[in-house]
């Protein structure tokens, strides 16, 4: 996929992995559970219909969509989730290495 001109979808982890990889992504649906790929990534949804789905490739194709990546997909989840816990179960009295080695 990191090498393709233009991703054709129905799967949201795609039109996830796409964004994250910088390619164009045309979603072969009506509606999409993932508006972040579309409002700040690389995916165009495109609807089922032949010629829609045509209309959004030569579109594509000829101003191929710029996105960035949206905030928080830096590959830092599990720190945030840790800190949150961290900070969670201290207020609990529980020492963070505890909480670690359960992670």
């Amino acid at each position: 996929m990191s090498r393709a001109a233009l991703v054709l979808t129905d799967s949201g982890g795609i039109q996830e992995e796409s964004t994250a990889l910088g390619v164009s992504c045309l979603t072969l649906r009506d509606n999409d559970e993932r508006p972040v790929t579309i409002e700040q990534g690389t995916n165009m949804l495109a609807g089922t219909v032949p010629d829609p789905i045509l209309e959004a490739w030569r579109a594509m194709h000829a101003a191929p969509k710029q996105g960035r990546i949206p905030r928080f997909w830096d590959g830092k989840a599990v720190q945030r989730c840790l800190a949150a816990l961290r900070d969670f179960f201290e207020f609990r009295d529980l020492p963070y290495e505890q909480v670690q080695r359960s992670c």
